[in-house]
């Protein structure tokens, strides 16, 4: 099996976007956990200590993003008007696309996160 990275997508409160890279024993500490979930940053490595962060979205390796609203951990096609991973060109415009799950699990490739506290050490 090759080694699984995930991309975590830090938004700070100044605006700034940081990455960081998880392998795959990291990674294993998220899986379960949901889109809105609050996590210790002290799951990112000791650089992280002090830092609370909210878990508001991701996506997995094929690009598929993660809807907050939808219960489950893999795939689904759902039908949508408006919202995560659709925007309509008309007013009342619906469809049905492939969406994922809010349950991070192995396929995750992508995550994105918000700090809710931040710990001694600037993000950088």
């Amino acid at each position: 099996m090759a080694d699984k990275k995930m991309v975590v997508n830090v938004g700070a409160p100044s605006g700034k976007t940081y990455k960081i890279m998880l392998e795959n024993e990291m990674r294993a500490a998220l899986f379960g956990m949901k889109v809105g979930d609050e996590i210790d940053g002290s799951i990112f490595g000791s650089d992280y200590e002090g830092y609370k962060f909210k878990i508001t979205g991701g996506s997995d390796d094929d690009g598929v993003p993660m809807r907050p609203d939808l219960p489950i951990e893999g795939h689904q096609r759902i039908l949508v008007s408006k919202g995560v991973g659709y925007r309509p060109k008309r007013k009342g415009d619906r469809r049905r696309k492939r969406m994922r799950g809010n349950i991070i699990s192995d396929d995750i490739s992508q995550l994105n996160v918000k700090v809710i506290a931040e710990g001694k050490k600037p993000l950088e």
